[in-house]
């Protein structure tokens, strides 16, 4: 909490000088800018059904970025940090429905697990070519590669959003990934990258700053921007072994569409997405659809999701779909039992104090659950969860949204 409190306390010393800061303005030509972004919910979380939690929590991150220009290139370095192994302890924060990683040696469940220490570390070149074509070049011993649309914490669309979504890891768990090697070629509106990268999900030790392994995985992402404000993506990626507690490897495939107007000054961001994870147990489909709406101090949101889930892991706590037999068409014949889990919520923020530009708001969320006849028993046939919460945000000359560490956002 005190590495989270030194940073947020220097963006209010720069803030003080400077109402729109975040960006330093007075460095010489030639020399280094500053920016920095952050997010703080202080959230109390009633999570329905006899698998839910009420407890308080606090997630959250931090987010430093240096960029220089070198000749007609810029090398940018960007550090992201998050106390979440304090603020949302060792299990997480309780999130029914929800799959992901490990918790003392058994799938966690019900559960978004808590963020590592260290988020991010990276270094991204950038050098113009000829024709309109530039070139870049990532490396970061924990970084994101080129797979999955931009992640929840990012996104204009879930800004005002305390909440992970169910999807997460059939969407964007490879946020924080070991080993990283990005390369990226754009032109216009056109940009296409792949990554090598560890593919291994983080190990539950939250404060070691990286969990080595070789690159054996990879990717690769293309963008089209036709316009300022739409975004499409298209990814696949190959994850050798990504769950602890899983056998076998993951193929991945997404899309998403985005849609925005500034959200800062007052805008609405829509976000449309769809991911897949193949793997032995058969496919598993995700999708959601997510808008924010801010207006002066206020800002409504909402987000409708349906994410297929692996029904015995959830009663079981036991990943049991294993070892599918294939047909001559590499067809999973006897995959595990799959069932689809929806969710709508809808929330609103206001913004109550701005010392010094700060950003200090309350909030509130409320999800409705649409629960599988086979899960009913665990969770009930209609539960409801809701957050009540209050969202800080540091000085800042626009937030880091809509970024990925390829394309950072000064």
């Amino acid at each position: 909490m005190l590495i989270l409190l030194l940073c947020l306390s220097l963006s209010a010393t720069v803030g003080a000088q400077d109402p729109h800061a975040g960006m330093r303005h007075d460095a010489p030509a030639g020399g280094w800018t500053f920016m920095q972004d952050a997010n703080v919910f202080l959230m109390f979380n009633n999570q329905g059904s006899p698998r839910g939690e009420t407890e308080t929590r606090a997630p959250n991150w931090w987010m430093g970025m240096a960029q220089k220009a070198i000749g007609r290139g810029r090398l940018t370095v960007d550090l992201m940090l998050s106390l979440d192994p304090i603020t949302v302890g060792k299990q997480g924060y309780s999130h029914i429905f929800e799959i992901g990683e490990t918790f003392e040696g058994n799938a966690l469940i019900d559960h978004q697990h808590p963020h590592d220490f260290l988020m991010q570390a990276a270094a991204i070149w950038r050098q113009p070519l000829s024709k309109g074509i530039s070139l870049t070049l990532a490396g970061a011993p924990v970084g994101e590669p080129a797979l999955g649309p931009i992640a929840f914490m990012h996104r204009s669309s879930a800004a005002e959003n305390p909440m992970s979504t169910l999807g997460h890891h059939t969407f964007d768990s490879t946020h924080i990934a070991m080993g990283v090697i990005t390369a990226g070629l754009d032109r216009g509106p056109f940009q296409i990258e792949s990554s090598m990268f560890h593919g291994a999900e983080p190990d539950e030790n939250r404060w070691d700053l990286m969990d080595p392994g070789p690159l054996d995985s990879w990717s690769i992402r293309g963008w089209y921007r036709p316009a300022e404000r739409w975004t499409f993506q298209v990814s696949h990626g190959f994850l050798k072994q990504p769950d602890a507690l899983e056998e076998g490897n993951v193929r991945r495939t997404t899309a998403s569409a985005a849609w925005k107007r500034s959200v800062e000054s007052g805008g609405t961001a829509v976000t449309l997405a769809w991911g897949r994870n193949l793997k032995l147990g058969g496919s598993y489909d995700a999708i959601l659809t997510e808008m924010t709406r801010t207006r002066g101090r206020g800002s409504l949101f909402w987000r409708v999701e349906a994410t297929q889930v692996e029904t015995d892991v959830l009663r079981t706590g036991v990943h049991t779909a294993q070892g599918g037999r294939k047909s001559a068409h590499a067809h999973v014949v006897n995959a595990g039992d799959r069932d689809f889990v929806g969710a709508v919520s809808a929330g609103a923020t206001r913004t109550v104090w701005r010392p010094k530009s700060w950003d200090v708001a309350l909030g509130g969320m409320v999800t409705g659950y649409a629960v599988p006849a086979r899960l009913s028993p665990f969770y009930g046939s209609a539960p409801f969860s809701f957050q009540l919460f209050l969202r800080a945000r540091p000085p800042a000359l626009h937030r880091m949204l809509d970024t990925i560490m390829t394309r950072p956002a000064m």
